[in-house]
């Protein structure tokens, strides 16, 4: 047995100096809380300061908040008339005519900052001058942050932890300075942003933060109080905190939306707990908020954190690279033991993440179903059903949702938005209403849970989800009689356009049979008669999948769509991702040659610009290596040296030069699904394949499809 605690304690992040971009992280999967070194956000400014910024910022699932827009607003919106095959389908795509209505409701719902907390010095303020990191470790076999740190040369450490089943931050500070009066804490409440921070801390009189106290003294809210329960209002978003712990008192006296916490001795232990009261996005999605409500003392939630923390990492798979020869092994378990850790304090919840999880906001905190698949399709295959099962039942609560929209455009079954709020609501958008690689996903990570889990109740309970999914796609496809004047040629069908494929540079108007997107219906067609088989239903997608076109191919290469000729030789379309090799890596075609493929991959390696790729296209391009055989090749892309395959302190995949994306979780995700199949194996060939120079054990992996 692999003596799993030592494996991780091996690369614990252990700072000794200002890590300004490569901020720690604590959470529960539903709640996170990024901390400075002092343990508290208390350089929130500072580590906001730069471009490419890693805020500090502390977010909960539920945490959505709208400015004010009006129903007959939003329904003043124009959209798009697209031509589909003589038919019109309207996309809400052009802003132009209505700029401030177009980005009014594009960065609504957003995610915000639910409060910032500060350390406060009584001489003067806290600086980078008379603030100096000692030391900071981050124990993630505990999920504790112990921070050491010197305000004017006078010792002062600090802990936190998230509550493992409340949206509860702990904290517990030791200084003599708490005792001499000289320290204390801050709350400070901002009102909503969409921006990367959450939060706007300038905007005091857009919201409401009111002490309820059981107390019928008028000046209540001047006195000091053992804890206090606050009211927090942004528009139409309501939620509470409550502050309780030991070592001080609350005052709530002095500034607006600000609360101090004054110790009276040399200690302070306590908890702030946020509990959301009403969120409109989450009401018009049926999603109920979770909470067990216990106000933990300190150490009882600290014992429950390291409990907690500790069942993670001894359940489900797990990989322990010592013993290898290659002086990379030890990098590549690094980058996987801290992404482990990632995805579980910030990728847990009720509805799927954003690209920077509970961290800070991209694309105004909002999720993009079509990076689902690279945020949780690990999952199974590391043996964590109950993770995935958790995310899948989106699927089942935006139904509705989803059906509309397919249904307003004049198509049948389910379609997936892409970049929405909790309710699914697509956001208005020039790519993201017309990206449609999203809409396998559901039948995909389904799949994965069923190889695993082999349970007729399941096959039940998403028969109406793989259906639904399926029947868009089957009313997608356009038949196109052959023009051959053979009494034998058949005709096929044919997917788009409009559509835009996963490579974001392409006209919708002319895409046609872009090659992934192409072969994922295919294998959602065939998957969903498997499906119905399992039940025993009689299937019915089998004629369309045979029928579907094949992979468009000139000169020996496959291209990225039938009407993309220079796909390896004019700009744009040697740029962003090459989704081509995704047909021979995360899906294993039919349809494909391996030959075609690996030229194909060769030509990707040898003129593509690198800089263009994201975090997941490395991990995206090794599975295609590692498919056909080129295991030391899938090493060397999945380790490439890359700006966006910067990998940082902290374990997040930074995608440097793009400072919206300080982390990005799809990267680390992406890294957990490859690395899973070339330590099991995929298809019908199990074992691991890495290469020599690699001891690698694996415990609990599955073999990908």
């Amino acid at each position: 047995m692999t003596d799993r605690k030592a494996a991780v304690e091996r690369h614990n992040p252990c700072y000794r100096d200002l890590k300004i971009k490569a901020p720690l992280s604590v959470g529960n999967g539903a709640f996170c809380y990024t901390a400075d070194f002092t343990g508290f956000q208390t350089f929130f400014s500072e580590y906001s300061a730069a471009d490419d910024a890693f805020p500090l910022c502390t977010m909960a699932e539920w945490g959505w908040h709208s400015y004010p827009l009006s129903k007959e607003e939003e329904a003043e919106l124009r959209l798009t008339p697209y031509d589909t095959y003589g038919r019109t389908v309207n996309y809400a795509t052009c802003e132009k005519g209505q700029e401030e209505l177009f980005k009014k409701i594009r960065v609504n719902a957003h995610k915000f900052h639910l409060g910032k907390t500060v350390l406060e010095y009584s001489k003067k303020n806290l600086s980078l001058d008379n603030c100096k990191p000692v030391r900071q470790f981050l124990s993630l076999w505990e999920g504790i942050l112990y921070s050491e740190f010197l305000i004017e040369n006078i010792i002062v450490k600090t802990e936190t932890f998230a509550h493992p089943n409340e949206d509860s931050v702990y904290f517990r500070v030791f200084s003599p300075l708490l005792s001499e009066k000289k320290l204390q804490i801050t709350l400070v409440f901002p009102y909503g942003s969409h921006k990367k921070t959450g939060a706007d801390f300038n905007a005091a009189g857009l919201h409401s933060t009111r002490l309820l106290i059981d107390n019928n003294d008028q000046g209540a809210d001047t006195k000091v109080y053992e804890s206090v329960c606050i009211e927090r209002i942004l528009d139409d978003t309501l939620y509470n905190v409550t502050i309780k712990g030991n070592g001080f008192y609350v005052s709530a006296k002095e500034e607006k939306h600000t609360v101090k916490l004054l110790p009276h001795s040399d200690y302070m232990e306590f908890n702030i707990k946020f509990e959301p009261v009403s969120i409109p996005s989450f009401a018009r999605a049926a999603i109920a908020f979770g909470s067990d409500n216990q106000n933990d003392s300190y150490e009882r939630a600290r014992a429950k954190c390291k409990l907690y923390r500790e069942h993670q990492w001894q359940s489900g798979g797990f990989m322990d690279f010592s013993g290898s020869k290659d002086s990379r092994a030890s990098e590549l378990e690094r980058r996987i033991i801290l992404s482990q850790y990632l995805i579980s304090i910030q990728s847990k919840g009720s509805i799927p993440p954003a690209e920077t999880g509970l961290t800070c906001n991209s694309w105004y905190g909002k999720f993009h179903l079509e990076m689902l698949f690279w945020h949780h399709a690990h999952w199974p295959l590391w043996s964590r059903l109950e993770d995935i099962k958790k995310s899948l039942e989106y699927y089942k609560k935006i139904l509705p949702a989803a059906k509309e929209i397919a249904s307003s455009q004049g198509y049948s079954g389910a379609r997936w938005p892409k970049m929405c709020d909790p309710a699914g609501r697509n956001t208005p958008s020039s790519v993201a209403v017309l990206l449609i690689w999203q809409q396998g996903h559901p039948v995909m990570l389904a799949e994965l849970i069923q190889r695993a889990e082999k349970s007729d109740e399941f096959l039940r309970e998403y028969r109406e989800v793989i259906l639904e999914t399926t029947e868009f796609m089957k009313s997608f496809v356009h038949w196109e009689e052959s023009n051959s004047s053979s009494p034998t040629a058949a005709g096929r069908y044919v997917l788009g356009p409009p559509y835009i494929p996963v490579q974001e540079r392409h006209d919708p108007k002319i895409v046609l049979n872009a090659a992934f997107e192409l072969e994922y219906f295919r294998w959602c067609f065939r998957k969903a008669d498997e499906w119905l088989l399992r039940l025993g239903e009689n299937s019915r997608y089998g004629e369309i999948a045979e029928k579907l076109s094949l992979p468009p191919v000139k000169d020996g290469l496959y291209m990225a769509h039938e009407n993309c000729p220079d796909t390896f030789n004019k700009l744009p379309f040697f740029t962003d991702h090459p989704s081509m090799l995704a047909m021979y890596g995360v899906l294993n075609s039919e349809k494909i040659d391996r030959n075609i493929m690996s030229a194909t991959l060769d030509k990707v390696l040898s003129v593509w610009i690198k800089e263009s790729f994201y975090g997941w296209d490395f991990p995206m391009i090794a599975m295609t290596a590692c498919r056909l055989g080129r295991y030391r090749d899938a090493v060397d892309i999945l380790l490439m040296d890359s700006q966006k395959n910067t990998w940082i302190d902290n374990g997040h995949n930074k995608q440097a030069g793009d400072n919206n994306l300080p982390l990005y979780l799809p990267g680390n995700g992406a890294l957990l699904l490859a690395a899973a199949m070339l330590a099991a194996g995929y298809g019908d060939k199990t074992g691991s394949s890495f290469p020599e120079g690699f001891t690698v054990n694996a415990e609990g992996i599955l073999p990908y499809i």
